[in-house]
């Protein structure tokens, strides 16, 4: 039942995710074989109607999956900007860390995404923050090279 309900999700079959949870609203808290909640698959997957439906019925915002990435994490990296906006929005934690000690400002300044690095530090995001191998966001934007990002990092 589990696995059919997170395809739904990653098909971004709206109205069978929405009948489902209808159903047994429980599904809003289970998690995939890889730790992933609904609302991480959905921000993952780019399903925003889906996103929309999942935070509306409460889904836990900061839940993490089994590498201690939230949802913003996930869509830092993919570079979902209008996503990440309505996460930041909605007041999902802008300095969690997951396993490996990274936060969103640090998978924005890695994956270049500028555009999203610059929302996380107007809402407060800590250019300080160190992964597990002692890089900061700025750290990482030097190591990819990436001008734009290590200027607006410098002044962080």
């Amino acid at each position: 039942m589990n696995e059919f309900f997170f395809n739904e999700i990653r098909n971004g079959n709206f109205d069978e995710v929405k009948a489902m949870l209808k159903k047994n609203p429980l599904l809003l808290d289970s998690k995939d074989q890889r730790g992933s909640t609904p609302l991480i698959l959905s921000t993952y997957y780019d399903q925003e109607e889906i996103t929309d439906l999942l935070l509306e019925m409460g889904a836990k915002i900061d839940a993490k999956d089994a590498s201690g990435n939230t949802a913003l994490m996930g869509v830092c990296f993919k570079g979902y900007t209008d996503t990440a906006k309505k996460l930041i929005d909605k007041g999902a934690s802008i300095n969690e860390r997951n396993t490996m000690g990274a936060t969103c400002l640090i998978y924005a300044a890695t994956f270049n995404r500028e555009e999203i690095a610059k929302m996380l530090l107007a809402k407060g995001a800590d250019a300080t923050i160190k992964d597990v191998r002692g890089l900061t966001a700025f750290d990482h934007a030097k190591m990819q090279g990436m001008p734009s990002l290590i200027a607006l990092l410098e002044k962080a």
